[in-house]
């Protein structure tokens, strides 16, 4: 019993020994910090939650961590994907007034009945998975981590894609899809996509 006691007094401990050394992105109140570019409508705050639904149109950090500025970094959300819907994570990219972001990579986030064989947990167009790893309507962790030249992208804990950026690397589509640094990006994909997130926060690693 002196054993249970001493373990669930421990585990909040342990918990915040995990979470050390990130920043809030998003305070659940509304969208300081952030910016969108096209259709501002479609970005709103709910119930501590941002939802992306409507028009194309991107939601870019501009706040004060890092000068929203980052190369190495560890970077976690919790996501809700309703089904048949679509949206992503971008980063290593910047501001644009319209249109997909032409620089940075995007981490995908896609519903299972979604007609995209880039399903959640790809690095989208670089290294793609087809079964998503995360149930439709059903919160997950996202977990974006970067190192030099090397990406990690986890789903609740468990990874989905391990990608090293090659020395002779060219990137396909976009020129600007190459590691670098810069901010993060939310999508809002389409009017019939509808995407949560929340407790959106980062741990810059050393550059």
């Amino acid at each position: 019993m002196k054993t249970l006691l001493a373990a669930v007094l421990l585990l909040p401990c342990l918990q915040d020994k995990n979470e050390e050394g990130f920043v809030s992105l998003f305070n659940g109140k509304d969208l300081t910090g952030w910016k969108a570019n096209e259709n501002e409508t479609t970005f709103r705050v709910e119930d501590g939650k941002l939802i992306a639904n409507g028009p194309r149109c991107h939601l870019f950090y501009v706040g004060d961590v890092k000068n929203h500025s980052f190369k190495n970094f560890e970077l976690r959300a919790e996501v809700l994907c309703k089904v048949k819907s679509n949206s992503g994570i971008y980063f290593h990219t910047e501001f644009q007034e319209k249109d997909w972001p032409a620089k940075g990579f995007e981490c995908q986030v896609c519903s299972n009945e979604y007609p995209d064989k880039r399903k959640t947990g790809s690095l989208y167009a670089v290294k793609d998975v087809a079964e998503g790893a995360a149930k439709d309507d059903e919160w997950f962790d996202y977990t974006i981590i970067v190192k030099g030249k090397s990406v990690t992208i986890k789903i609740n804990d468990k990874v989905q894609v391990e990608w090293t950026q090659p020395d002779d690397y060219k990137p396909q589509g976009f020129k600007g899809r190459i590691i670098d640094k810069g901010t993060f990006c939310i999508q809002g994909h389409d009017p019939g996509s509808r995407v949560e997130y929340k407790n959106i926060r980062v741990k810059p690693l050393e550059d």
